[in-house]
């Protein structure tokens, strides 16, 4: 047999979940040709894998990477770890489908979570849009049907229900998204324009997706319903609209671990998460749902009003004293003007002389659009290790990273997240199995989120493959150093062409487009 590359000898776990068994790996044309014992076998390049884990790719299904992966420092940060597929339109944050000035404001709007790229924003349709990626890219993409941007396409950053005309108009553009094979209908709930889509707006897109068996993703309308009554809504929606139903960055607590089982009897419901104890987005998510309407624009003509500002510093103020006095601590980690960062929020208040609130709307004034955050969470390091160890270990969670990749600090989940999981839970821990922990990163999304050639490390399947050692990959991105590389990873192949090679990026862009088709 003759192959253009052979990996000889390594430990295969396969994405399944199932044990990890002693083979090789033939790899021709961009797929797996073989898996087994193929002594007698040449190939072009021969990958001596002895002691070392071979495994499928690994999938971020939520992951704000998709410009960052076209070019700029960041470009090889989740590929070093093995990502080798990323999913688009997290949050359904997306800019095709909008006339040009739209667009920019949605660009405007989102740059808190994708930087300072510049970018010609002309994309009339969704494969205009997908047009960008092939050969431009180390990882593949996967569409997704952004709703913020269909919601805009069809009625601006109007802050009310759809209208009969209007929801038709969002029905064919995401008809559009699901005929270029996207594989879900994605929505951040507690962002502009989604976050006033009503359950009947949901319902009736979420049916347009089921028929092209798509599923339905969602970061949860916190902000307005609260923790339960958002997943309230979402397990209701699955009910309803008969479609696998999906919650974004989410973690196993009391409240959750009841909610989960009790979603196990009447939906499809799976979730998402990565393990540090804090998230990250923009202060402005601090605000009432009603202050973020009409996005960055919207905001900042209320802030030229003095009683809005003065009415908005005593909710800012309440919320984050609130915050404050439980043990959360928000940190500034880039911001327009370079100001604060590294500092907590109360760090900078001390110095600005402010009350929280007055501080708050000065920051959201001078940052505008953005002052990124990331957001530590209250409770003790044990109580925190606690409810990681029962993320991992729940059979509905699967990996993602909810990345962010810009400024000069960040967190380091974009640049850790999935060697993370291979060090703390598995090696270090012992909670989950090496291949059950693979599983969640590998066959578990690429089954959920309709990647039928993805996964797997099986015959026929796309050549998406990871070597790494087992004994020492880990990630070495910290709060202090974000942006630090993991180890451990020898070997990261896209569609049968070596992206990583010890470690280092080859320039190679085979990254594709992968459909729901």
């Amino acid at each position: 047999m003759e192959f253009d590359t052979l990996i000889r000898g390594g430990t295969v776990v396969d994405g399944s979940g199932q044990a990890a068994i002693r083979a090789d790996v033939g790899i021709s044309n961009g797929k797996i040709v073989a898996v087994g014992v193929l002594d007698g076998a040449t190939a072009a390049r021969v990958i001596d894998a002895t002691g070392q884990v071979v495994a499928p790719g690994f999938i971020d299904v939520h992951v704000h990477s998709e410009i960052t992966l076209l070019d700029g420092p960041h470009r090889y940060g989740a590929v070093a770890q093995g990502v080798t597929t990323h999913l688009l339109a997290p949050d359904g944050f997306g800019w095709a489908q909008l006339p040009h000035g739209l667009a920019q404001e949605m660009w405007e709007y989102t740059r808190f979570a994708n930087g300072e790229h510049e970018l010609a924003l002309d994309w009339p349709t969704a494969e205009d849009y997908l047009a960008i990626f092939p050969g431009n890219t180390p990882a593949n993409v996967v569409p997704q049907v952004p709703h913020c941007s269909v919601r805009l396409a069809a009625m601006g950053w109007d802050a009310r229900p759809a209208t009969p005309d209007e929801l038709a108009k969002m029905t064919t553009l995401t008809r559009e998204w699901l005929e270029a094979g996207a594989v879900c209908l994605n929505l951040g709930l507690d962002y502009q324009p989604s976050a006033y889509a009503d359950f009947h707006e949901l319902l009736t897109l979420c049916k347009v997706a089921r028929e092209y068996d798509a599923i339905y993703a969602a970061h949860l309308r916190y902000t307005d319903y609260g923790r339960e009554g958002a997943w309230r809504e979402i397990m209701a929606l699955g009910r309803e609209a008969g479609i696998p139903v999906h919650v974004s960055h989410e973690s196993v607590d009391a409240l959750s671990a009841q909610l989960l089982d009790e979603a196990e009897k009447d939906c499809d419901l799976t979730f998402e998460s990565y393990l540090y104890p804090a998230g990250c987005t923009h202060l402005v998510m601090m605000l009432p749902i009603a202050d973020q309407s009409g996005g960055t624009a919207g905001l900042r003509d209320r802030l030229t009003i003095p009683a809005e500002r003065a009415r908005m510093a005593a909710l800012l103020d309440a919320t984050m004293t609130a915050s404050s006095a439980s043990g959360a601590r928000p940190v500034f980690v880039a911001t327009q003007t370079g100001r604060y960062i590294g500092q907590t929020f109360d760090e900078a208040v001390a110095a600005s002389g402010q009350s929280r609130g007055d501080f708050a709307v000065r920051v959201l004034r001078e940052e505008d659009p953005y002052a990124l955050m990331v957001y530590h969470r209250s409770g003790t390091v044990e109580q925190q290790e606690a409810i990681q160890r029962a993320t991992i270990a729940h059979p509905k969670m699967m990996v993602a990273s909810d990345g962010v990749y810009h400024g000069p600090s960040g967190h380091p989940r974009g640049y850790g997240c999935f060697s993370r999981i291979l060090r703390l839970p598995v090696r270090e821990w012992g909670t989950v199995s090496l291949e059950s922990a693979i599983h969640k990163m590998t066959g578990y999304p690429a089954e959920r989120f309709r990647l039928h050639d993805r996964g797997l490390l099986r015959e026929g399947y796309a050549a998406d493959v990871v070597i790494f050692d087992p004994a020492t990959v880990a990630d070495q991105a910290t709060w202090a150093e974000p942006f630090r590389q993991s180890t451990g990873v020898a070997q990261v192949i896209v569609n049968g062409v070596t992206v990583m090679d010890q470690g280092q990026p080859t320039g190679a862009l085979p990254g594709q487009v992968v459909r729901n088709r």
